[in-house]
């Protein structure tokens, strides 16, 4: 018997993750039915996790230098670069206008009180980060020891070296051609461990939704309603009108073409809510199902995955004007634009790691001095965002990789040649 398609496994799959949690959550976390699912599920999923991990740092290394070494046969490089932090950067800022407009207009936290709040801010303490500090602590992750960065897993610096070695590749020209084409092997075969993570993709999305439908904080969630509808709406907007209406302006590609071929990713997104994990399941996506060249791909996906954070950036402008409302504080038009720059600049530092928007926050916050303590308000509710921002964030890679080919390689014999 024919097994249905894994796009059709890890949807079923997130279905049944969703129902089940909901069931564990009636039942409570001290059901024993519900302790023994909960660990079941943690093991499974932090197995899976652990898979797309393992294969991470060898995928952004290979992916990243090998595009960029491929892309001299276009002779289309600087044009893609350009092209790619042209498309980064406009729609980063679209989004964070976006998230702007509609929490001047909505005004979430206008209504409550910080002193309802006094509980979750009690045991939390802020690490204080001056945004002189942030910015020498951000540039010096950039140059380290590659064989450091390598074995510490710091997909950052990772990055900075593949784009160094992938432009010497292209000036050294023919000389380097045995270490392009090792590169390239060393590519296809972690392409391959990719395919075989894939076939647990379902049991993995299954598991981490159960974890976190179940132990989710409702209570939390109620009190932050209006908060909580603004960002999701927002997301929505940006995720499923704005990016896929870029699409369709510099591709002609519909929003259903797009959904079909990029499900498994923003799936498997929204379950890891981390989109350094979902880069091998994008990068599989993109150029097997979406048909983006593997150089377009491999070098604007992990970039992507570590300096494009629509989502991320446009729920820190949001939280920002939240707090601000709880606190009873007005942002003027000037500190609304330091908010609309500096939420760019943190979330393009921020790693591509489960809440780690939650850290930038801070440098956010105290951009226009408002209380960093307040972010504790954020932490129960976080994790269900997160999953939200993640795939809005992830959706905008694949776009940008689609947009980024359409605009750079756009003769038939450029995008039909293999390399």
């Amino acid at each position: 018997m024919k097994l249905p398609s894994l796009n059709f496994q890890i949807l079923l799959a997130a279905i049944i993750g969703v129902l089940v949690g909901m069931y564990f959550h009636t039942l409570g976390t001290e059901h024993q039915l519900v302790s023994v699912g909960l660990y079941t599920a943690g093991l499974a999923g932090t197995f899976f996790i652990d898979l797309l991990k393992m294969i991470l740092i060898p995928l952004v290394f290979c992916s990243i230098s090998v595009g960029i070494a491929n892309l001299r046969a276009h002779q289309q490089m600087h044009r893609v670069w350009v092209t790619t932090l042209i498309y980064f950067t406009a729609t980063m800022m679209i989004a964070i206008g976006l998230g702007l407009l509609v929490a001047n207009y909505f005004k979430p936290g206008s209504g409550l009180h910080i002193m309802m709040f006094a509980d979750a801010m009690q045991n939390f303490e802020a690490k204080q980060v001056p945004l002189s500090a942030f910015f020498a602590q951000f540039l010096h992750g950039l140059f380290v020891n590659p064989f450091a960065a390598l074995a510490q897993s710091n997909v950052l610096a990772v990055v900075m070296f593949a784009l160094i070695l992938g432009v010497a590749l292209v000036v050294g020209g023919e000389r380097f051609n045995h270490l392009r084409n090792l590169l390239q092997e060393a590519l296809d075969v972690t392409m391959l461990i990719v395919g075989w993570i894939m076939y647990l993709a379902p049991l993995g999305v299954m598991a981490l939704l159960i974890q976190l439908v179940a132990v989710q904080d409702i209570t939390m969630l109620s009190t932050l309603v209006k908060f909580v509808t603004v960002v999701i709406g927002v997301l929505l907007l940006h995720g499923v009108v704005i990016l896929p209406l870029v699409l369709y302006v510099f591709t002609g590609k519909t929003p259903l073409w797009l959904v079909r071929g990029n499900r498994e990713a923003l799936l498997t997104a929204f379950a890891t809510s981390s989109s350094s994990a979902t880069l091998p399941v994008s990068l599989r996506c993109a150029t097997q199902q979406l048909n983006v060249k593997p150089e377009i791909a491999g070098f604007v996906l992990p970039l992507g995955a570590t300096i494009n954070m629509d989502g991320t950036a446009l729920y820190e402008a949001i939280a920002a004007l939240f707090i601000a409302n709880l606190v009873g504080i007005e942002l003027s038009f000037v500190q609304q634009l330091i908010v609309f720059f500096t939420a760019m600049i943190a979330a393009m530092g921020a790693p591509g790691i489960p809440s780690a928007g939650m850290v930038t926050m801070v440098l956010v916050l105290q951009s226009v001095g408002l209380p960093a303590e307040a972010i504790a308000i954020l932490l129960p509710i976080d994790r269900l965002l997160d999953t939200l921002r993640t795939t809005v964030n992830v959706q905008g890679d694949i776009v940008g990789s689609l947009v980024v080919q359409k605009m750079t390689l756009q003769t038939p014999k450029s995008l039909h040649t293999n390399t």
